[in-house]
């Protein structure tokens, strides 16, 4: 095979190759089952992408339920945050304590979400598009981290022009958010609300 020919054929596997992906393992494995009630913050967003963060927090908080997880709507955890926070609204992206949590809404864990990277490179052909994010549970009665993960992808779109890329790169933005939250969350222990 011709020089060329293998690099062409090396690019092209590592091109259509899944994107980075890395995970932590759950740090206490035997807390899921007392865990009744369970606040999703507010995402610390280290992006300027706000749309990502929200879709991010429901994403996670639509997963939770599906593994056993009671849901606590957001928008009760944000009306009751903000009346501690309505001088400083940014104080709801930073790190409140589980136990402040506690008081205002009686749960008994507080999973933290953090949004390191979204970003799409935008070629002719060819647009990555790359997230991480992390995650963190904590107890709400001692501020324990009781499970701890994180998740970063690529999800690549291809088009015959750029307006064709770009528009397939808009299509794949959810799927890649969504991707990063089943990846994580694929170590946190079943909750309560599931059969065991």
């Amino acid at each position: 095979m011709h020089r060329s020919a293998k690099f062409f054929l090396f690019a092209m596997v590592l091109f259509l190759l899944p994107g980075c992906r890395s995970k932590a393992p759950a740090v206490i494995p035997d807390y899921a089952k007392t865990i009744k009630l369970l606040a999703v913050l507010p995402v610390k967003n280290n992006t300027a992408d706000e749309k990502a963060a929200q879709i991010l927090r429901q994403k996670v908080l639509d997963e939770l339920y599906f593994k056993g997880y009671k849901k606590v709507p957001l928008k009760l955890i944000d009306e009751k945050l903000s009346l501690i926070f309505k001088d400083n609204p940014r104080s709801l992206q930073g790190d409140i304590p589980p136990q402040t949590v506690r008081e205002l809404l009686g749960v008994d864990a507080v999973m933290y979400c953090t949004l390191k990277e979204i970003h799409t490179s935008y070629g002719f052909f060819y647009a990555p598009t790359r997230i991480s994010a992390s995650f963190e549970m904590r107890s709400a009665r001692t501020g324990e981290t009781l499970w701890r993960g994180q998740w970063r992808d690529v999800e690549r779109s291809f088009g015959y022009s750029k307006k064709d890329v770009e528009l397939k790169a808009i299509q794949v933005y959810e799927s890649v958010i969504q991707a990063v939250v089943d990846g994580a969350l694929k170590t946190l222990p079943d909750g309560p609300e599931l059969p065991g």
